[in-house]
């Protein structure tokens, strides 16, 4: 066998053995091995601490090490910077909640044999809309200024941040003086109160509700929907979006936030996969490319209408 053959087949295992990697992650979150490892400790008083198997301890470890995200010195292991900035509870950059949300979507996706043969989806016995919301605020907090800064907020003092879940661009627009309305159901209206805490709460007012079902009030100078779309259905989203054009003050804009697709849907490879895991947790969403959502923006009758592609997800606005 030739060597291009043999690092064709190297890539390709790569490819089908991505789990193994990401199996070992999640289950050192779990167990807060960064947590415990804040300062060095060998793979003995790992077990003691994290109450796990001594054996277990070492074989995890040297894994986690072989992936970068420990130091292994003699028998002592430690954090290396990229666990400090993303695994670490008191970074402001912390992703430990997306983690777990990853590991509750494992369970799912495990089940992708009988969601593709059905088309329907894993419907698991507990929710967990916590983790969920937390993991939604790991995901907005690397990107909220970037996004923030690339929306035209030129004459806009009231917004509605419709799907807002934790609040982390309610926070970041009522920081700049505005006006905000975070609006989505109650249970996680209450998670949302919990994370941005009494003092950030000035300029937020808090409306639950079903936005698909219920009013979602007016009067507003821009409507802003961030990751919504992709867990409903064409014909939702476009529902959704008319609805919001309804809702706007005369000149008012919207602004959509969604995971980059390209229009045949193929690439990038987050966007393809990330279709699949909202075919294994929903039951009609997948992501969406930027033509489909300028097209309906169009139909509700939205002018000006604009892209902008930031890093993984794309920004697109309209004006009524």
């Amino acid at each position: 066998m030739g060597k291009h053959v043999i690092n064709q087949a190297q890539d390709f295992a790569k490819l089908w053995g991505g789990f193994r990697a990401s199996r070992v992650i999640l289950t050192a979150n779990n167990y807060a091995i960064f947590e415990h490892l804040k300062s060095p400790k060998t793979a003995g008083e790992i077990a003691r601490v994290a109450g796990i198997d001594p054996r277990a301890a070492e074989i995890l470890l040297d894994a986690v090490a072989a992936l970068g995200l420990l130091k292994k010195t003699g028998a002592r292991y430690r954090n290396t910077s990229t666990a400090k900035q993303f695994l670490l509870k008191d970074s402001p950059w912390y992703q430990g909640d997306m983690l777990r949300h990853a590991d509750f979507l494992w369970k799912n996706w495990s089940d992708l044999d009988r969601v593709v043969k059905t088309g329907l989806p894993n419907r698991p016995a507990i929710s967990d809309n916590e983790p969920f919301i937390k993991a939604m605020h790991n995901n907005a907090v690397l990107r909220v200024h970037d996004v923030i800064r690339n929306i035209d907020l030129r004459g806009v003092t009231k917004v509605l941040d419709l799907g807002g879940g934790p609040g982390t661009y309610s926070g970041e627009l009522a920081r700049q003086g505005i006006e905000v309305a975070l609006f989505d159901l109650p249970e996680t209206i209450q998670i949302a109160r919990k994370m941005l805490g009494e003092k950030k709460q000035g300029n937020i007012a808090f409306r639950t509700g079903d936005f698909l079902a219920d009013d979602i009030g007016s009067g507003y100078d821009l409507v802003f929907i961030s990751q919504i779309l992709h867990s409903l259905s064409p014909e939702q989203s476009r529902t959704l979006i008319k609805k919001s054009h309804a809702s706007l003050n005369p000149k008012g804009k919207i602004a959509i936030q969604e995971f980059l697709l390209e229009k045949n849907r193929a690439h990038p490879i987050a966007g393809a996969l990330f279709s699949v895991n909202m075919l294994v947790n929903t039951p009609s969403g997948r992501s969406y490319s930027p033509q489909e959502l300028k097209s309906w923006l169009k139909g509700a009758g939205f002018i000006k209408i604009g892209t902008k592609i930031l890093n993984d997800t794309v920004l697109v606005s309209g004006q009524k």
